[in-house]
């Protein structure tokens, strides 16, 4: 081992080239749950104007929409948390994130945006290449 063999390695280190990071499965995941969301929510919608507007407000066997659509919006509460941590988005994203997932039609959009941009490479701050290279 020669001392200019530290040095070198230890020079390209510092060289490296700095990319993006790659959220791989966690965008994936968030894709399906984005969706899922979006449509579960739809429904939803549709649930109340059935259940009250021609119902009178009665149970009926829409009312499990409601439940499937609380647990796969959990599921994406996860999902956007996961990929926020990922690619260390700001505070504001989560919140907007999240809340996208409330509004009908809203969540369909958000997730052509975020698929949009992490493709752009727009998905947070770059990284070294390389995991001992220094930021």
């Amino acid at each position: 081992m020669s001392g200019t063999g530290q040095r070198s390695g230890s020079a390209n280190a510092r060289q490296a080239p700095r990319v993006h990071r790659d959220p791989g499965a966690s965008l994936t995941r968030y894709r399906i749950f984005a969706l899922a969301t979006g449509v579960m929510l739809l429904l939803l919608c549709l649930e109340m104007v059935v259940k009250y507007g021609f119902l009178g407000g009665r149970d009926s066997a829409w009312d499990v929409i409601s439940y499937v659509h609380g647990w796969v919006y959990f599921v994406y509460l996860i999902t956007v948390a996961d990929l926020w941590s990922k690619l260390r988005w700001p505070l504001g994203r989560l919140v907007v994130l999240v809340l996208c997932g409330v509004v009908p039609l809203l969540s369909f959009w958000a997730e052509r945006r975020v698929v949009a941009d992490v493709r752009a490479g727009r998905s947070g701050p770059s990284v070294p290449s390389t995991p001992g290279a220094s930021a």
